[in-house]
């Protein structure tokens, strides 16, 4: 209980902070896809970036590993967060810190499920087309039979791609656009299922509230009949011992009044 105190006191400190890294780590990628032309410093920034994030999510791992009693059924709890932090920041195998992004912000709001689900799950999409659509492009925009030019072309195709509508229209030519395709494919399918049982559960548990309080209204109006029926008994009753008690009662034996005088 005490280990359990201190990891969720170290999640609570460090949410803000690395889902703000996070951002970070999302602009140090974004920049380079999109401007590729940018000056040597840049690209050296935002590589310099992605390791500091990196670094950052190694350091969160391997304190809330020290802090858990358990340490294997931590590292089996949590797959992705440790393939995020052991694999090396290569194309596109460092997409898996957002994985564990979301995951982090999924795992450390837990006071309303719903509510949070959506978020989460709002948060995914944005997350994974975003870096599908910039992964795509940077694998596609310079193969010799891509179709995949431009920001907007990638775009597009992660959205058909996520919602798995595929029009065809365009499509990855090289083997690791179409990797990063079916995890697209894998991802909008498990996303359209959580979405398809949060509200599912929503419809559930609102038809339960309504439920439980029409049965605690029906157990009180059946309460308050039956104190209704108990009251009708006793005054039923109270009224029979009134009734016996004023028949049984003996008459009062008169009382001869005073004679009048005679006249003589």
């Amino acid at each position: 209980m005490k280990h359990r105190i201190k990891v969720d006191a170290w999640e609570q400190r460090t949410r803000t902070p690395l889902l703000l890294l996070a951002a970070c780590f999302a602009l140090a990628y974004a920049v380079p896809v999109l401007v590729p032309d940018a000056p040597a410093w840049i690209h050296a920034a935002c590589r310099a970036v992605e390791w500091s994030v990196w670094a950052a999510f190694a350091g969160d791992y391997v304190a809330r590993l020290v802090l858990t009693p358990g340490k294997w059924a931590f590292v089996r709890r949590h797959p992705l967060d440790l393939l995020a932090v052991a694999l090396p920041l290569i194309q596109p195998l460092r997409l898996l810190r957002l994985v564990s992004t979301l995951l982090l912000l999924g795992r450390r709001a837990r006071n309303a499920p719903q509510i949070t689900l959506t978020v989460y799950v709002a948060g995914s999409v944005v997350g994974l087309l975003m870096f599908g659509s910039l992964a795509v492009l940077q694998v596609e925009r310079d193969a010799p039979d891509g179709n995949i030019r431009t920001i907007g072309d990638a775009v597009w195709w992660s959205f058909t791609t996520m919602t798995t509508v595929g029009y065809g229209d365009l499509a990855p030519t090289t083997g690791l656009g179409r990797l990063l395709a079916v995890g697209l494919m894998l991802s909008g399918i498990a996303l359209l299922g959580v979405v398809t049982a949060n509200i599912a559960a929503w419809f559930i548990s609102r038809f339960e509230r309504d439920n439980a309080e029409e049965m605690r209204q029906t157990a009180l109006l059946e309460s308050l009949t039956r104190e209704v029926a108990a009251l009708r008994a006793e005054m039923a009753e109270m009224a029979e011992m009134a009734d016996q008690a004023r028949t049984s009662r003996p008459a009062a034996p008169e009382v001869p009044g005073p004679s009048s005088p005679s006249r003589t």
